[in-house]
Order: structure tokens, then sequence, then C-alpha cells
């Protein structure tokens, strides 16, 4: 495949029927896979901190002919990469981001279909526009399809 786009830290690339999305070094951040697969519209967003994401913009995916009542989400990430002693949230950022998403896409209407959460360990993910499965590899782990 000559499509591989990659997508950096706080940001976002779309694909349309085929093509291979690519994101590294999700530790705490987390990624978002977006489909639409009526008409295999992909898009994959590497957010850190996602409680105002897409606050205030209009939907690229929609620029694109995606409808938001056909638009699913897989997501990875959201690990506690370090540990920091006590009681409060500080050392774990990836929670708070795990919950935050869950919150954007609750309240954007988009449905949660799976996702590869939590833990200690980075990952890297990739999210196929042809198939709409994304695949998730974390070091010491099996790769995982879904």
């Amino acid at each position: 495949m000559d499509n591989k786009l990659v997508v950096g830290i706080a940001d976002m690339k779309m694909t349309r029927q085929d093509g291979m999305l690519i994101t590294y070094a999700l530790g705490s951040c987390i990624g978002v896979c977006l489909y639409d697969p009526t008409i295999r519209l992909a898009a994959l967003v590497h957010i850190m901190l996602p409680l105002n994401m897409g606050a205030g913009r209009k939907s690229p995916m929609k620029k694109q002919g995606g409808m938001r009542s056909r638009i699913v989400a897989k997501i990875a990430g959201g690990a506690r990469m370090f540990d920091v002693g006590g009681s409060g949230s500080l050392g774990n950022i990836g929670q708070r981001n795990i919950e935050s998403t869950h919150i954007v896409l609750r309240r954007e209407g988009i449905r949660l279909l799976r996702e590869d959460v939590g833990g200690s360990v980075a990952r890297t993910l990739l999210f196929d526009a042809a198939s709409g499965q994304a695949c998730v590899r974390s070091y010491g782990k099996p790769e995982l399809i879904f």
C-alpha cells in the first residue's frame, strides 16, 4: 500500500476509499479512528487533551461527505506512563484522557465500537480506510486488530 499517512501529535489526517493512517507514540494520548463505512471515509486524530476537541469547528468529515449518523469510532491509548505518588489524578493523565474522549464522543453522538486503552505501554495505531479495521501494536503484546 503506497498511500500511508502519518498522523503526528495533536494532528488529524483523513483519506477516502484506500490508504493507511498511522500514529505513533500513543502514551497518555488518545488515537481516535473515525469511520463512515458507507463511503469508506476514514479519519485518525492523535489527541493530547480531548475535552475541547472540535469545539466551535465544523466537522472535516462532513465536508468530505461523511454523515454523523453513520460515523463510528475506535480508540486506543490513554496509558499511565509515569508513576506519580499521591492520591491526585496528576499522574494518570491517560485515564483523564480516556474519560474525556468518552464524554466528547457521547456528546457528539458518535458510537464507540471498540477500544484498547489504559495500561502502561505506548501504542502505535494503524487504521485502514478500505476495511475500517484498526490495528494496535504495543511492546510485549500481540497485535490487536479490531
